[in-house]
């Protein structure tokens, strides 16, 4: 693979629009039928006696140069997706390609080539880096694991180099290499966390809320650099969050998850504009309005998420559907799983009723949702 020149990136230079042409781009990576279980034991013996269901026949496709959003609630899958699609955990089934190469069939020295083309930055910046390491050993570790002759990582005066020029390309100085993670903030530890991510020189990199330990304030910083990160290296992100405006803000694309299952997916644009799934609408009118003089109605859904080792038949969200309710409770959310149907252009959804969720409907359940006490408040803002 030919590596990118490292760029020299300043903070806050970024732009929250999405790459020209992103919509029409090829697909770098393609996932079908992603299906991974957690198995249940029980007894004195420990036998197998059920499956948690994390991610169940999940199928999209994230194209080149894309930010693809991935949300939901916390527990519906999201992260457990990322890790098993870059192969830090193993999948249950289904199949996974990038740039049309098997992802999950390989193994050995494949396997080790392939890890070159997709990294992760993790979630928690405190946790992901190891505290007695320098932050040389922590993004040169990879290096090493990956020498050959080719690149020269081998060698310590190359390493050395590209380990200054990554940090200074997430705006830290290049003399922070003998330094350990507990001198350096949040906000800089996350920034090492992306470097040692790029140092590979990946084409593919799943963002796992990597912002959501950050004060706000950071936060936008962080977003600003892994979007000018993207432009200088031609990057293609899985960005994986609870919260929805800083998807808005990042995102191509958006997938939305709910109990193992994409139950819609979008051009952000569209997505936040005309939602048609019910457990879209009732998270987007979570979100808060930037004019605190504006009072927001909101759908508030009752009772709590159903657990994935026994998820619901039908349509998953058909316990806690408040467009199943004004509709008279029609059997087949409860007999039938919904298709993940294309309703315009871009635009899928996993419901029955889509076609049912209006500016009308949505007012009303707004409306009627105020004197709800509800047990579990929606977690995705």
């Amino acid at each position: 693979m030919t590596e990118r020149a490292v760029p020299s990136v300043e903070e806050g230079t970024a732009s929250g629009a999405p790459l020209a042409g992103a919509e029409a781009a090829p697909t770098l990576v393609d996932i079908r039928n992603l299906v991974k279980y957690y198995p249940i034991h029980g007894g004195v013996l420990r036998r197998k006696v059920g499956d948690v269901k994390a991610v169940d026949d999940v199928s999209f496709d994230v194209r080149r140069g894309e930010v693809f959003g991935l949300v939901g609630e916390s527990g519906c899958g999201k992260s457990t997706l990322g890790r098993t699609l870059i192969r830090l955990q193993p999948p249950t089934g289904g199949s996974a390609s990038i740039d049309g190469e098997p992802i999950f069939t390989k193994k050995g020295a494949d396997l080790k080539r392939l890890r070159r083309r997709m990294q992760i930055i993790f979630q928690d910046p405190v946790g992901s880096l190891n505290p007695r390491m320098p932050i040389s050993d922590i993004i040169g570790e990879g290096l090493l694991a990956q020498a050959d002759r080719e690149n020269g990582w081998g060698n310590s005066a190359n390493r050395t180099k590209r380990i200054e020029d990554y940090l200074e390309a997430v705006g830290l100085r290049r003399d922070f290499t003998r330094r350990y993670p507990h001198e350096f903030s949040g906000g800089q530890r996350q920034r090492i966390g992306i470097a040692r991510a790029l140092a590979l020189d990946p084409e593919f990199v799943v963002c796992d809320e990597p912002v959501s330990a950050l004060d706000v304030s950071i936060q936008s910083q962080i977003l600003n650099l892994l979007l000018d990160l993207r432009r200088e290296f031609n990057l293609t992100y899985l960005f994986i969050a609870h919260n929805l405006s800083v998807v808005q803000y990042i995102s191509d694309r958006v997938g939305v998850m709910y109990l193992g299952k994409i139950v819609e997916l979008a051009p952000v644009e569209e997505l936040y504009e005309n939602p048609r799934h019910p457990y879209t609408v009732a998270l987007l009118s979570a979100v808060p309005d930037s004019d605190p003089r504006t009072r927001k109605k909101r759908i508030v859904l009752r009772g709590d998420v159903p657990s994935p080792a026994a998820p619901p038949s039908g349509c998953r969200f058909h316990t806690r559907c408040w467009l199943r309710e004004r509709l008279g409770n029609p059997e087949n959310c409860v007999t039938e799983e919904p298709e993940f149907r294309e309703i315009k252009g871009d635009h899928r959804v996993a419901c029955h009723w889509a076609e049912k969720v209006t500016e009308g409907t949505v007012e009303k359940a707004a409306a009627e949702s105020v004197t709800i006490d509800t047990a579990e408040p929606i977690s995705a803002v």
